[in-house]
C-alpha cells in the first residue's frame, strides 16, 4: 500500500506545481494593462472501493458506509477572474479603458483573423489608422478608423464615438465609431498572448455593439484598466501552495520509510 502512497502524493505535488505556475503568471502580470488573473481548479481522481456503501455485513444488513481510498488529485482547468480592474488615469487622449463588459475587436495582419483585447493603449500608425500599441505587431481596430493628419486633438466619448478637432473649425468632426464585442462565455476565450484573446467554440460567437448598448461597457478616455491581480491574496495562495507541496513531499518520504521498514523485516 505504501507504493500507492508514492503515486498519490506525486499527483498532489504535480497539481501544486501547476497551481504555483498560475500564481507566478498572475504576479508577473501585476502591471499588465487589462490583465485578468487565473485560478487553478482541482478534482479528486478515482477511488479504490474495498467495501461499497450498502454492502451486506455479517448480519445481512446493508452497511451505512463503505471503505473507499482515493488515488490523488489533478488540475481540471484554469479559470479566469473576469472582475473589473481599477481604472488608472493617464491623461493621454489615445488611452481608453473599458468600464464593464466587452472587448475591443482588432485585426491581426499576419493571419487576417479577428482578435479581442481589454487593453486600450491605442496609437496611430504611419497611415493614420488607430492600432493597439504593441512592440511586435500593429493590430488595426475593427472597424478600421483613420485620424486625419491635420487633427489637433482626438475625443472619444463613452459611447465610442471618435471625434477630432480640425484647424479653423469650431465644432468637432466625427471620424468613426468604436465597437465592443461580448461573449456568452468569456472564460472560453483562448489566450494567445500580447493581451489578446481568440474566439473558440467554448466562448460562442461575438456579439458586436456600440459601447453602452445591450449590456456592454462604456469607454473612459484618458484611462487604462489595470490588472485585477490582488498581490496580498496571491502571496497568501503562494504560501499555502508551497506548504501543500511540502506536505505531499512528506507523504512520499513517509511511504518510502514504510517500504524500507518492510524490506528490513527479513533481518529479524
Amino acid at each position: 500500500m505504501s507504493v500507492q502512497t508514492l503515486y498519490t502524493a506525486a499527483t498532489g505535488m504535480d497539481a501544486m506545481e501547476t497551481k504555483l505556475d498560475v500564481i507566478a503568471n498572475n504576479l508577473a502580470n501585476i502591471n499588465t494593462t487589462g490583465f485578468k488573473k487565473d485560478r487553478a481548479n482541482f478534482e479528486d481522481l478515482l477511488y479504490r472501493a474495498e467495501v461499497y456503501p450498502g454492502a451486506l455485513d455479517a448480519t445481512q444488513n446493508p452497511t451505512a458506509v463503505g471503505t473507499q481510498v482515493g488515488l490523488g488529485v489533478r488540475v481540471t482547468s484554469t479559470q479566469t477572474d473576469q472582475r473589473q480592474g481599477t481604472l488608472q488615469p493617464t491623461g493621454r487622449e489615445l488611452d481608453i479603458a473599458i468600464e464593464g463588459k466587452g472587448y475591443l475587436p482588432v485585426t491581426d495582419p499576419s493571419t487576417q483573423t479577428t482578435l479581442y483585447t481589454r487593453a486600450g493603449n491605442l496609437d496611430i500608425n504611419a497611415n493614420g489608422q488607430l492600432v493597439i500599441g504593441s512592440a511586435q505587431t500593429g493590430r488595426l481596430l475593427e472597424p478600421a478608423l483613420t485620424i486625419p493628419d491635420e487633427a489637433t486633438s482626438v475625443v472619444i466619448n463613452p459611447s465610442g464615438v471618435v471625434m477630432v478637432q480640425l484647424p479653423d473649425q469650431v465644432e468637432l468632426s466625427q471620424v468613426g465609431q468604436l465597437q465592443l464585442a461580448q461573449f456568452v462565455n468569456p472564460d472560453g476565450l483562448l489566450k494567445v498572448g500580447e493581451n489578446m484573446y481568440q474566439q473558440t467554440d467554448a466562448s460562442g460567437q461575438p456579439q458586436l455593439g456600440n459601447p453602452g448598448d445591450t449590456g456592454s461597457g462604456i469607454l473612459r478616455q484618458g484611462n487604462l484598466e489595470a490588472s485585477n491581480v490582488e498581490p496580498v491574496q496571491e502571496l497568501i495562495d503562494l504560501i499555502t501552495t508551497q506548504r501543500a507541496f511540502e506536505l505531499n513531499s512528506q507523504a512520499v518520504q513517509a511511504g518510502d520509510q514504510m517500504m524500507q521498514t518492510i524490506s528490513n523485516l527479513r533481518r529479524f
